[in-house]
Order: structure tokens, then sequence, then C-alpha cells
């Protein structure tokens, strides 16, 4: 057998999740391989929907243009009960929210990933299937198999398992995944119609019985070029896989979750659908793929144990409602690659790896928690107002108040430690002749101390953060509208429209913002002292401790 050494991290499974982790893991100089069972990426639109917050991460990582470019906008949701049409659901966020709704092909954002994965000459290891691993104190030795059956074991600091519902990295680290699965059976296709309904809407057209039970229902999402959707409706009793097999889909877990084998729908079964339910006359044609698939809700106990880590589908599975899937895994791979990254890199604190689980589990189970609801109960179920169920549902209310890592969070207006860090824009420096956003100063950026006001107090907090961090501690002051930049110091912007101060709800009084790599925020001091600052710093990093 032989023995490679010298990487840092293994990343099990090449899908959006995986993909993320790797090239977050990449773009900070970590070394991984990717590797993945399947001889080549599946060709299927499974999830299509991109959410707010997803696309703000690709922004920082500095991929938003590319997948903007081939994506479709997502406009709202147009409703049918029994052949009624309810009132139209428009996806509208706040002005300062830099990106909407979009909807992407999974196998598109895939391409987009591993291109973008493939600038830091790392590629997808195809057909390589990960047998099995152990751990110890100072790292983790994984068994690799290849299409040809040649063995390797890799010797690394960590493994991310990002290998799906039937995880193996879940299953040989004895993690638990409770819950069930649903008994209704689903048949998706990728198809073109000819109907005049407006561009950019879903649609979701359903048939309630006597009882008022839904008892037919068509769902379509709308996917790049000309009238094609993405469609899923009940499966018919001819097609049923669950008829067709004696267990469930994957024997080995018992886990039935995905697209099932079996007879794949034919463009006559989604057809009869749209007769039955499409609020207009329509021919379905140009059928890419189709497939009947199983609904499954699961949650891991943990996310994690030592040096080996779970995400996305390998974590958590749940109802497709509200597109939080694969958004919620980007997520945490996102959550985790930072950290691993810093941990790898040296000076990061002995807990910071294990603050992934206390930051991420949580999340994972209310949305586990929340898709079952809506998928049982309806979007009704939740008796929220409008405003706050779509920054919900656009995953920019995900926040770690809470965490080990964050400071606790006072009362008070504006952002606190544990959220998302808003954009704004009308930021002006001494040389660009054009406005910025926030997050174009974020953007390609680790930890940021964001310093608001007037004076040249800026310079001292700036060199306590760089020099407690060791220089991965960056500083940008902001100061208010009517101010100059100045060209001594950190550097400077002004907020000529007034946002940034809006938004985070400062005053003329010095206030210090310590941003996390992954856009949230840990600290907000008023006024900051270099003490503060470098306690708050201490929760993350440990000088001189690479692990």
């Amino acid at each position: 057998m032989a023995h490679t050494f010298g990487t840092d991290v293994v990343v099990a499974g090449a899908g959006p999740v995986g993909l993320t982790a790797a090239a977050e893991l990449r773009r900070r100089g970590v070394r991984c391989r990717v590797v993945d069972r399947l001889p080549a990426r599946l060709p299927y639109a499974k999830a299509v929907g991109i959410q707010p917050r997803t696309l703000e991460i690709w922004d920082h990582m500095g991929l938003a243009r590319t997948a903007l470019e081939v994506a479709v906008p997502m406009y709202g949701q147009l409703a049918y009960v029994n052949g009624v049409e309810q009132p139209r659901i428009d996806l509208v966020l706040p002005p300062e929210v830099p990106y909407g709704f979009a909807a992407l092909p999974q196998y598109e954002t895939e391409r987009i990933l591993d291109g973008f994965l493939g600038r830091f000459g790392t590629g997808i290891e195809r057909g390589t299937e990960l047998v099995s691993f152990s751990q110890d104190a100072a790292g983790v030795t994984v068994a690799l198999r290849s299409a040809s059956g040649a063995e390797e074991e890799v010797r690394a600091r960590y493994l991310v398992g990002c290998d799906g519902a039937h995880s193996v990295v879940r299953k040989q680290l004895g993690l638990t995944f409770e819950g069930s699965a649903f008994p209704e059976e689903y048949m998706l296709g990728d198809v073109e119609v000819d109907w005049d309904l407006p561009t950019g809407y879903g649609v979701r057209a359903m048939h309630r019985d006597a009882d008022g039970e839904v008892d037919d229902l068509l769902v379509c999402i709308p996917l790049p070029g000309q009238g094609r959707y993405r469609m899923s409706m009940m499966v018919p009793p001819e097609l049923s896989a669950a008829a067709q097999q004696d267990g469930p889909a994957d024997p080995a877990d018992g886990v039935v979750h995905g697209l099932e084998s079996g007879e794949a729908p034919a463009l006559s079964d989604i057809q009869a659908v749209l007769d039955r339910l499409s609020p207009r006359p329509t021919t379905a044609s140009a059928l890419r793929w189709s497939s009947v698939f199983r609904i499954s809700h699961r949650i891991v106990d943990r996310y994690g144990e030592g040096r080996v880590l779970v995400a996305g589908d390998a974590a958590h599975i749940h109802p497709p409602t509200g597109a939080q899937g694969m958004n919620t895994g980007i997520q945490d791979a996102w959550n985790l690659a930072w950290k691993l990254a810093l941990a790898v890199g040296g000076g990061a604190h002995r807990d910071l790896v294990a603050s992934y689980d206390a930051e991420r589990r949580p999340v994972g189970e209310e949305v586990v928690e929340r898709t079952v609801r809506h998928a049982t109960q309806g979007v009704q179920a939740d008796p929220i107002d409008p405003r706050t169920m779509m920054l919900r549902e656009a995953q920019l209310l995900v926040g770690y108040r809470g965490s080990p890592l964050v400071d606790p969070a006072s009362e008070g207006p504006g952002p606190r430690p544990g959220d998302r860090a808003p954009d704004c824009s009308g930021l002006s420096a001494h040389i660009a002749a054009f406005p910025l956003r926030l997050y174009d100063l974020l953007r390609d950026r680790g930890h940021v101390l964001l310093l608001f006001g007037d004076g040249g107090w800026g310079e001292q907090l700036a060199d306590a953060a760089s020099e407690f961090s060791e220089g991965r501690v960056d500083t940008c002051v902001i100061r208010p509208a009517g101010s100059t930049t100045g060209t001594s110091g950190p550097p400077a912007y002004v907020d000529t429209l007034g946002e940034f101060a809006r938004l985070y709800a400062v005053s003329d009084g010095l206030t210090a913002f310590l941003v996390r790599p992954d856009g949230y925020i840990g600290a907000r001091l008023s006024p900051p002292t270099a003490a503060q600052v470098t306690a708050h710093l201490a929760r993350t990093f440990a000088p001189n401790s690479a692990s």
C-alpha cells in the first residue's frame, strides 16, 4: 500500500459543500485533496435555489460575478389552489442587501466552484473512494481507493466529510443521524413549457380534496433557458420506487433521501400533471432528465469529533422547502474553512475548530425543524411579519449570538456580536473616484477591525490587533460624512451617505467592530480600548499554536 504525506485537509465529496470548503481552504493557502467516488459530475438540476446570503459568500470569495452571469433571477412565486390564483409572493429585500434570490442548476454551481478551485492548482480526484480513516492527536490517516482498485493511505491534519446523506465519514465516526422519512414520493423533471406566465417566478399549484388535504401538487422553479423549469410533482403509483423495492434506497444505513433508482418518469407523466394543475394550458418538451426522489429529515448529534468534521447533507437533511439545504451546507463549509485554515497555519485558540459545532449545529437544527413544519403545515405555520420571514428565508438572519467566539450581545440598536455584518454603500476614498460598498472593503480579507469615528485613535488599536494576531487582523477606518480620509495610518474611508452610521447605529463617538472572515461581527466596542480588542481576539487567536 502506498503512503502519501504532506496534505493538510482531505475533503470527501465534491458537491457544492465540499467544493466550497476546498476552495476557501486553498484560497487561504491550505493544502488539501478533494476526493469523490463519482467518475463525473452528475447532470441533474437537484438543488437550484441560490439564497442572497450564498451570493454574499461568493462575493467575499471573488466568484459572485461568474455565478450571476449564468444564474436567473427569482422574483417571487405564483400560487394556485384548485385552479384559483392566490396572492402573489414577491421576494423583496431591504435596499442595502446587495443580492436578490437566484436559480442555478446544481451542476452549474459545481462547475463554477470547480473552476474557481482550479485557479489554485487543485482538482477533484474523481472515481476515488474514501474507504476508512483513523485519527490521533496529531492528525488523520485516510484510506482511499481509486477506480482501478489501487489503495492509498493519506496522512492529513483534518478530514472533512461532505459526502452526502449516506456519508461514509459520518457512519465511521459513529455520529447518530436521528429522524425519519416522509411517506410521500415525488418526481422531478427538467423540461421546457410554452406558457405565458411571467418569467422569474416560481409556480406552486395544488389541489385540495373535500377535507382540505393536498392530494395533487406541482412546483416549478425557473432555470436558465427559454421556458425552462425544474418541476416537482407527486408520483403516480406505477412509478413508485417504494413499490418496486423491498427496502430503503440504501439498506446499509436505512436513510431514504434523494434520487431513487428504478423507472424514471417520462415526458408523458409530467404532461399529465401539467394537464391537471397548470394555471395555463401548456405543452412540455425537451425533457433533459427525470427521476423519483424521497425526502427524510435527520440531523447528527454533533458536527464532528476531534480532527474529523461533517458538513452539508452528511450532517443534516430535510425537505427542500425554501431552498435551504444546499445553501445551509455551503454556510457550514464557509464557517468551517476559515477556522481550519487558522488552525493549520498556527495561531488558533485550541477550541477554535470545536466552535464549528457550537455555531452550526443550532442552525442545522432550526432549519430541519422549520422546513419540516413548512412541509407539513405550510408557511402560514409561522405567523411572523413578512419582512422577517423574507430575511430568514434569504438566510440573512443566521447568526451566532452566544457563540464562544463572540462577545456577549449587548442590548441596543444595530448589529450585535454574532450578527451578520450588513453591507452599505456610499463609502469614498481619497483616490477612488467612485463610491465603494462595505463588502468591497471586506472582500478577500480575513479578520477586519472596523473603526468608526473621527480622530487619530485608529493607529494604536490597529497596532494592538495586528501585534496580538501576528498580522492576521486588518484595520479599516470609516469616518463620518463631511470628514476627510487623510493619508496616514490605517486605510480610511468616508461614510458620504451616512449609510454605515444608520445601519450600524453608531453616533459621533468612537466605535469598533471586529468582523470575522465569514462576515459576522465578533465584537462591538464603544468606546474601544486596546485591551478590549486583544481580549476579544484571545477568543480566536493563540499565537504560536499550530495544530
